[in-house]
């Protein structure tokens, strides 16, 4: 679900297809019959934007049905934790789960708090609750937290009508076969058979699992998608164990890397928080904020220490608090999508591009455009001149007239960069493994890697400051920024950036073996503590090739995965409560007697020497707090959370609202789309009016968007290669013969689609892969729109991503493009001014329409940015 893994992910789809042909059963749940449908023994279409409807109902199969998996529910997961009683389900509130302030447009979680206490988040922005001042909250180390590691009130018999198990089944009763099938457009049938299927392959002898990709995230609610699927993984016991998970495929390298060590702005390497705007009232105050009192969050202090080792050498000491006063901090938003509305408003003066391409990548891609044309200076660095370097001569405003080059005050420079195979480095993957690959060939002219581009800034930017007094210029005097480098071009050398990662222990400079040797006392250096031991020993443990045919199926010689080199993350959770395997067939770590530790084909995810029956002594803090039988370490409490309550924007559980611009209201609630979802209301963003609003009908079909395996994200890398642009040289619209016939689109002919932003041409493709589809009783069409196009490169065409709006989901900013609603008429676009006047014409007459209604928002629609 949500991904087209044949097309997109074809390499690890060769597994798949292995299994299949050994008999296993794969489902492909998606709006489109594609490659993937092809090659899976089952195709289920659904409505783009129903999927937790979709997982709702099958979380509400399993509880009905009694086909969890007991024992793991019970010991695993938080599913007889109880829940504050001053909880509220969306059940209760018509779509809103308790806590909703619509002033704000945000939720207070108190009381999605476990009874008697506050749960303490397990990554990310864990300082949710902080107040200001130094006054915390209470959830840090502030005397709340968890006793021992355990809930105060649960009921292991799972009745308890505040119990988890007994509020999951309450939220998803009403998620029936019937109202899946009217909701997501697929059959009662096809559904429960998926069901039955599901449930079939889980349980102590076998175990399914999920793969998905940006089908799932790019939407209001995608993180919910995700935890949607985490919740049946972990009602049917597939969480930890081999077979199961829930994967989540990259489309390249190194996106999986560029969140680990990452290119985000509200994290830092490791998924250690950004300090923010906030006055915390000292050093100490920002680690009670985020350091949990029990798990392993408790060494938050060893991972945050280590990295300002690996940042400032000796700069940062106990003395200096390790220099987090002077450290920068995060206001506001600061996500993509925000800093490019603030650049649009004249607010950001310049920018630094580095393979992005937001003015054909990202959603609203005209406004992108707009907003580089407000900049001082821009620099752009790829392989190719990409439309993002060549807007202000080349893109659609020219043509039409909304930028004019003479007018564009920004000041653009662009600097080719080296390919991947130009350069040494390691790729992380979909399965945390870190791969070094070696250059193959050098690089051509004045092309240059990002190691050589950002080691050289840095190094010019500190020379320039080295006899600065301002306070500003702290941090870049205190950097520890020597690297050996390499060649008459001076390239660093990457494997000593690789060692700074991995870290070593200063006294000795022995390289560290794992990540439980460092230390908060600054004798430790580490540039990123789930990295840590992937040079232990002195050696480039991510270079390693071993053959599989000289280790098992797990092959842990074959590069290396993060945390510790574990394949399988929370592997304990293959083992029962006890440390026996669940099944002897599917065994993969356990307990051994003899040895008095774990053992098993993978390094096993727990403290080796703590036994099943380890029972947390009064005051144990951090991973001491976890008792034996708990597999999953990073948690506070050590369990699976099938109820969040903490850590999420919109809600403890996933629940189905519809897309921002959806042609259906909810049929659950009178809430429509996520509350919490972030919207930005100005010129430059309009919405199409959406359901039964007036003016919907200008608007009335689904689109979703795509790729393909010829063309790769924004084209850069593709649309300049003349077998890629011949393989796929046009820019296409997928439509139903139905939807071809009604609207009067010729196959091969021309079509343009629109929304309330703009208007892009397209080739028809008529086939029966994207079929009309039956929900609430209408009749319901989709387009497909493969995103790879634009103004550059051999082959061009019109931008999907021009179409759609800037409305994301909450906890990550992320884009809702695979569900807005377009129109689509036969015949080429208007060219020139007459592009904009023909948007702004069918935008005027639906604002006409709207306007001429009389219609109340409801209260809990009313938001704030």
């Amino acid at each position: 679900m949500g991904s087209n893994m044949a097309e997109n992910h074809p390499v690890g789809f060769q597994w798949v297809m292995e299994a299949r042909e050994r008999g296993a059963r794969v489902f492909h749940v998606d709006p489109r019959f594609t490659r993937t449908s092809a090659m899976c023994t089952d195709w289920i279409r659904i409505r783009a934007g129903s999927d937790i409807a979709f997982l709702g109902g099958v979380v509400n199969y399993i509880l009905s049905n009694d086909r969890h998996f007991e024992e793991y529910v019970k010991h695993y997961t938080n599913a007889p934790v109880v829940i504050d009683e001053a909880y509220q389900d969306t059940e209760d509130l018509d779509g809103l789960f308790s806590g909703w302030d619509p002033e704000e447009g945000k939720y207070d979680s108190t009381t999605w708090q476990y009874s008697g206490m506050k749960a303490h988040g397990a990554a990310g922005q864990r300082e949710e609750g902080f107040k200001s001042k130094g006054e915390q909250s209470g959830h840090g180390g502030h005397g709340g937290g968890l006793e021992h590691g355990e809930p105060p009130e649960e009921d292991i018999t799972l009745q308890h009508e505040r119990c988890v198990f007994q509020l999951l089944k309450k939220h998803y009763a009403r998620y029936s076969p019937e109202f899946v099938s009217e909701t997501c457009g697929c059959s009662v049938a096809q559904f429960l058979d998926y069901c039955e299927a599901v449930c079939s392959a889980s349980g102590p002898e076998k175990t399914g699992s999920f793969c998905y990709a940006v089908g799932w995230t790019q939407h209001t609610v995608g993180v919910q998608y995700i935890r949607t699927a985490a919740i049946i993984q972990q009602l049917l016991g597939n969480i930890g164990r081999p077979g199961g998970g829930i994967m989540a495929l990259r489309g390249h390298a190194s996106i999986q890397g560029s969140t680990d060590i990452p290119t985000l702005y509200n994290i830092l390497p490791g998924y250690l928080p950004m300090p923010h705007t906030e006055s915390y009232g000292g050093f100490d105050n920002y680690m009670k904020a985020n350091t949990s009192p029990t798990g392993f969050w408790g060494n938050f202090k060893s991972y945050w220490v280590s990295l300002m080792k690996a940042y400032f050498g000796e700069n940062a000491t106990a003395d200096n608090d390790w220099l987090f006063e002077y450290l920068p901090r995060v206001d506001d938003d600061n996500s993509a999508y925000w800093t490019a509305l603030q650049m649009l408003d004249g607010k950001v003066k310049g920018y630094i591009i580095a393979g992005e391409n937001p003015a054909v990548g990202n959603t609203n891609s005209k406004l992108h455009r707009l907003a580089l044309a407000k900049l001082d200076w821009l620099v752009v660095r790829d392989v190719v001149e990409i439309e993002s370097a060549a807007f202000w001569y080349d893109s659609p405003e020219i043509e039409s007239g909304d930028l004019r080059t003479e007018e564009i005050p920004t000041e653009i420079f662009f600097l080719p960069a080296a390919t991947h195979t130009e350069k040494d480095g390691s790729f992380t993957n979909t399965q945390r493994m870190l791969q070094w690959h070696w250059k193959a060939v050098e690089p051509k002219e004045d092309a240059r890697s990002d190691l050589w581009f950002y080691f050289h800034l840095g190094r010019m930017i500190k020379q320039k400051l080295a006899d600065s007094e301002e306070k500003r210029d702290t941090l870049i005097k205190a950097l520890r920024w020597e690297y050996p480098t390499h060649s008459s071009i001076q390239e660093p050398d990457a494997e000593a950036v690789l060692q700074e990662v991995s870290g070593w222990e200063v006294s000795s400079g022995e390289f560290l073996d794992g990540y439980p040797k460092l230390k908060d006392d600054g004798s430790t250096v580490c540039g990123c503590w789930i990295y840590c031991g992937c040079f232990k020993e002195g050696i480039n443990q991510t270079a390693r090739k071993k053959p599989h045919w000289e280790q098992s199926y797990v092959a842990p010689e074959w590069a290396w995965a993060w945390p510790d080199n574990r394949r399988l993350l929370y592997n304990r959770a293959s083992a029962d409560p006890e440390g026996r395997p669940w099944s002897e067939r599917k065994r993969y770590v356990w307990w051994d007697d003899e040895q008095g530790q774990w053992t098993g084909l993978d390094t096993p995810d727990f403290e080796k020497q703590k036994p099943p029956s380890y029972v947390p002594p009064d005051g144990a803090e951090a991973q001491d707090a976890i008792a034996g039988g708990h597999p999953f370490i990073m948690q506070a409490d050590g369990r699976a959370w099938l109820f969040v309550p903490q850590g999420l924007e919109d809600g403890p559980m996933p629940t189905h609202y519809e897309p921002h611009e959806s042609p259906f209201n909810n049929p659950l609630y009178s809430q429509r789309a996520n509350p919490r979802r972030q919207q930005f209301e100005r010129p430059e963003n309009p919405y199409n009016p959406v359901a039964d609003e007036p003016g919907a009908e200008l608007y009335p079909y689904v689109a979703t968007t795509y790729r393909l395996t010829e063309h790769h994200t924004a084209g850069g890398m593709t649309r300049t290669v003349p077998y890629l642009a011949e393989l796929q040289p046009a820019m296409f619209c997928e439509v139903s013969p139905e939807l071809a016939e009604e609207v009067g689109l010729e196959h091969g002919g021309w079509a343009t689609i629109y929304s309330a932003r703009s208007a892009i041409e397209a080739r028809v493709l008529v086939t029966d892969r994207i079929p009309p589809i039956e929900v609430q009783g209408r009749r319901t069409h989709q387009i497909g729109l493969p995103y790879h196009w634009g103004t550059r490169g051999l082959t061009t065409g019109g931008a999907a991503n021009d179409l759609s709006a800037i409305v994301l989901d909450p906890n990550v900013h992320i884009q809702e493009v695979k569900g807005f609603s377009v129109g689509i008429k036969p015949g080429r676009r208007p060219r020139g001014p007459e592009l904009t006047e023909f948007v702004d014409e069918i935008r005027s007459r639906a604002h006409a329409e709207r306007e001429g209604a009389e219609r109340v928002e409801p209260e809990s629609e009313r938001q704030t940015t």
